[in-house]
């Protein structure tokens, strides 16, 4: 009981002061946006750079290029690095999108966990499939085709959390 009060309160405190972060910046968008979509693109941008800067460390430095062998499976670089990269986004974005930018609606953490994770699923198959395209099909860098593929996906996320995972009932 005390634990889930704490956790309550620690949440409500980031919660405001995010908030207070993000719509510092609001007023002169106010009249293009409305402040969830500001919120959205200020937390999914948030997220997005940190993706993609795991995405490049792990590539370049972690991995450096080289393809990675597991004990079953080995994996090329750029899907090692994506891989690394999501293990921390993911977390990172339900909590944005569910407590930040869609704060108003009435469904339960229970019920938008797994509608978030079906688009995520969606989300992690683009990109695995633009990444491959962009990199062994395209020869882009890996940098260029993660960049890409991220305006995609971005595009993507957005319209299936807000209709789909966030919908205000």
């Amino acid at each position: 009981m005390l634990h889930a009060i704490f956790a309550d309160m620690l949440i409500g405190r980031t919660v405001a002061f995010i908030h207070t972060c993000i719509d510092w910046f609001y007023p002169p968008f106010r009249r293009i946006f409305p402040v969830q979509t500001f919120r959205y693109a200020a937390c999914g941008g948030g997220n997005t750079l940190l993706d993609i800067s795991l995405f490049y460390i792990g590539y370049e430095y972690i991995f450096k290029g080289k393809l990675v062998q597991l004990p079953y499976i080995t994996l090329t670089p750029h899907i090692a690095a994506f891989l690394i990269s999501f293990a921390f986004t993911f977390p990172i974005g339900f909590f944005l999108s569910r407590y930040v930018v869609f704060e108003n609606t009435d469904s339960r953490k229970r019920e938008q966990l797994p509608k978030y994770m079906v688009v995520v699923l969606g989300a992690i198959l683009m990109n695995y499939f633009f990444l491959k395209v962009f990199i062994e099909t395209m020869s882009l860098s890996a940098l260029t085709a993660k960049l890409l593929t991220t305006i995609i996906v971005v595009a993507f996320s957005f319209y299936s959390q807000k209709y789909f995972t966030f919908k205000e009932v």
